[in-house]
């Protein structure tokens, strides 16, 4: 299919920017739900990166998922003429808190909650230490009780 450069540098941008990319299986769309471009433009676009291994696809509920691979990476790095600086959205680390999930504070009350959990983990049991239930075989499978 010919796409027009302009249009195939605006499906390569939103690739590259994001890393991702989602598009509906409707071939008759006017245009893709992102990128002013017809949506059949921006599928075999991604069709033809798939078939050079640039990009993985995955197919889920009438939608296209693809996903930009390292090779792909470089040949969009290359087509678009970008630094090496500059990666994809799904490639940057994201900084994560050190401090455990229990710890991290969500307003005064999460020291409370986490609290009040421990007092209630250091309780004694309510049950006496002698209580032995004792269940007779039998009894609910048609056997009347002994």
């Amino acid at each position: 299919m010919l796409i027009s450069k302009e249009n195939r540098r605006k499906i390569y941008e939103s690739l590259f920017k994001e890393g991702v990319l989602v598009a509906k299986k409707d071939f008759y769309a006017p245009k893709h739900m992102d990128i002013e471009v017809p949506n059949l433009e921006v599928i075999k676009a991604m069709q033809s990166l798939n078939s050079r291994g640039f990009v993985a696809t995955k197919f889920s509920w009438q939608y296209y998922y693809y996903t930009l691979t390292n090779e792909g990476l470089d040949y969009l790095r290359e087509w678009l003429h970008l630094p090496a600086e500059i990666v994809p959205a799904t490639h940057k680390k994201q900084l994560r808190p050190q401090q455990p999930r229990s710890l991290q504070r969500s307003g005064e009350g999460a020291y409370k909650v986490n609290r009040d959990r421990e007092e209630y983990r250091r309780k004694e049991p309510a049950v006496p230490g002698d209580f032995n239930p004792n269940f007779r075989s039998g009894f609910g499978r048609g056997r009347a009780p002994q």
